[in-house]
Parts: structure tokens; C-alpha cells; sequence
């Protein structure tokens, strides 16, 4: 029995380790994205185009070596994958422009709204319950997402609208994505196939917004096909943009899924919300960037908000909110 005990308190030990990892890995993308689009002034829709081919190789490449038989699916999968890209596609653009506009910290803050708008989502969509305790998460979310962004200063929508906007849009787009990642669960497709899939449609939909004239209708730089080679000899550049591919997507949600095996989800997911923490420590140290004391209130107010949707959710279904339902912001 005691044999039994010291084992279960190593697995959960190994656990908690593998999760932590896992989240910091995570916590890197809007560091790598800043690093990218403020070093390299590199285009949002070719930074998102050449991270989305990285991370689909390197799937591929790591189910083919692991289980080639999982990316035989059903062609009535097809359209639902299709569609999942494009909404990835969205998300990572605007995220990406967020970042470059916000910067890592207030960026990845700003997407944690996701799982408040999630749960309105999935009150209207399947009925499911908006008791008291989500409504205080949302409310939560809200209030921080306005004190992050400063949308509650006036001063902020002249000097930075675009960026306002583009960062709780991403929110919302985020939240999206994690409706068909909670519609894969429900299908019970396998997440690694689910993630294969939308980042192997999504560069498709990049390629066409890369041949259209945005800076002409737009007036921003987002990129076009012939800034494709945009990093051209900079090997440095490039090992960056290989890690962003490799390292927060394939090593962070690898990482994530392991740690599962000696977890409960809903532990697992307490962990994981602390992404937003480790991404500004590490925009802090090495951007330089700085939260003001009411973007740390807004901060601790939305992660109130996830880690009391995501408690109520290991209690109600002992399924996460990252684990089978969905993919991470990074």
C-alpha cells in the first residue's frame, strides 16, 4: 500500500514537472513573434505563413515516425478540416499583428478572454449551463481585457486603435477555434490529427490574402507573396522561425499531452493558465517589456476568470479545456 502511495506521488510529481514544462514552452510564441516582427519587421501574413508550414511538416513528420496510420481520415472529415484551417489562419494573423502592435505580454494576456466568450458560445450553441460562477468568469474577463488593452482611456484609441481592436479580436478568434476544437472532441477525432490537419489547410487560405493587394485596400504591410523570402540569407532568422514552429506548438502541446497520463485534466489546466505569467517574465526579460500596475489588475482579473471556468470544468466533466477540447493559444 505504501508502495502504491510513494508511486502515485512520483507519477503526480513527474506530472506537475512535465506540465510546467510544457506550459513554459507554450508561454515562448509571443516571444519568438515579437522577436520576429520587431528585429525583422517581418510581415504578419509571411511570419504566419512559414510558422503554419513548420508546424505541419514537423506533425507529419513525428506521426509518420510514431502512428502513420492516424492521418488516414474520413473524406466527410475533409470540409470540417478545411473550415478549421481557415479559422486558424484568421487567428494567427491577427494574433501575429497583435503582438507586433501590443507586444508579447499584453498580446498573450488579451487572448486568455477566449475562454469567457467560449462559454457564452457554448450556452447558446449546446445549451450548456451559464450559472453563476461562469458569469462572474466572463464578467471578470471583460473588465480585465478593458484595464489590458487601456480601451478605457480614450487617449489609447488615437494612438493605438488598430491594436486595441486587433487584440481583443484575437480573443474572440481564439474562441472560435476553440469551438471546432470542442466539435473534434465531440466527433472523436484525434487531437494530433485535428491539429495535423488545420495547419496543413491553413497556409492554403495564407497563400491567397499573400496574392491580394492589402496594403492597396487596407493600408498595412501585412505582406505579399513576393516578401516569401523575406528573411532571405539570415540563418539566424530562420533557426528562430523553426524554433516558432517547433518548439511552442509541437514541443508545448506534446509536452501538455504527456504530462495528462499522470494528471487529472483539470489540474493540468490550472498549469496551463499560467501562460500568460511566464510569457510577460519572459517578454520582461528579454524585450524589455514592462506591464503598468492596471494592466497586472486586468491580468490577475482574467486569469480569475479562466481558472474558474476551468475549475468548474474539471469538476463537471473531468475533461479539460485544453486537453481534448481544444488546442493552446500557442
Amino acid at each position: 500500500m505504501m508502495d502504491d502511495n510513494r508511486e502515485t506521488a512520483t507519477s503526480l510529481t513527474k506530472g506537475y514537472g512535465i506540465a510546467l514544462v510544457g506550459t513554459i514552452v507554450w508561454s515562448t510564441t509571443a516571444v519568438f513573434i515579437r522577436f520576429l516582427t520587431v528585429n525583422y519587421q517581418m510581415p504578419a501574413l509571411v511570419l504566419a505563413f512559414w510558422r503554419e508550414i513548420g508546424v505541419a511538416l514537423g506533425l507529419v513528420i513525428v506521426i509518420v515516425l510514431v502512428k502513420p496510420r492516424l492521418l488516414l481520415v474520413s473524406r466527410q472529415l475533409l470540409p470540417f478540416f478545411v473550415l478549421y484551417g481557415l479559422i486558424l489562419m484568421i487567428f494567427n494573423v491577427t494574433w501575429t499583428l497583435s503582438v507586433a502592435l501590443n507586444g508579447a505580454a499584453v498580446s498573450t494576456v488579451l487572448v486568455y478572454s477566449s475562454p469567457a466568450i467560449t462559454a457564452i458560445a457554448a450556452w447558446r450553441l449546446w445549451r450548456e449551463r451559464l450559472d453563476a460562477r461562469k458569469i462572474v468568469a466572463v464578467v471578470l474577463s471583460m473588465a480585465g481585457c478593458v484595464l489590458v488593452s487601456g480601451a478605457y482611456d480614450s487617449q489609447i484609441w488615437h494612438i493605438n486603435p488598430v491594436g486595441i481592436v486587433l487584440g481583443l479580436v484575437s480573443g474572440v478568434l481564439f474562441a472560435v477555434y476553440s469551438i471546432f476544437g470542442k466539435e473534434a472532441a465531440r466527433r472523436d477525432i484525434n487531437p494530433w490529427v485535428s491539429l495535423t490537419y488545420t495547419f496543413a489547410f491553413a497556409p492554403f487560405f495564407l497563400l491567397v490574402l499573400l496574392l491580394a493587394p492589402f496594403e492597396e485596400w487596407l493600408r498595412l504591410d501585412l505582406g505579399q507573396f513576393a516578401d516569401l523570402m523575406w528573411l532571405g540569407r539570415s540563418w539566424e532568422g530562420w533557426g528562430v522561425l523553426l524554433l516558432l514552429a517547433l518548439g511552442p506548438t509541437i514541443g508545448g502541446y506534446g509536452l501538455y499531452s504527456v504530462s495528462m497520463r499522470s494528471l487529472p485534466a483539470s489540474v493540468a489546466n490550472l498549469i496551463a493558465s499560467t501562460e500568460p505569467v511566464f510569457t510577460t517574465i519572459l517578454a520582461y526579460l528579454f524585450l524589455g517589456e514592462r506591464l503598468l500596475p492596471v494592466q497586472i489588475l486586468g491580468s490577475i482579473l482574467i486569469l480569475a476568470g479562466v481558472i474558474l471556468l476551468r475549475l468548474q470544468n474539471g469538476t463537471a466533466s473531468r475533461v479539460g479545456f485544453i486537453g481534448k477540447k481544444n488546442h493552446p493559444p500557442g
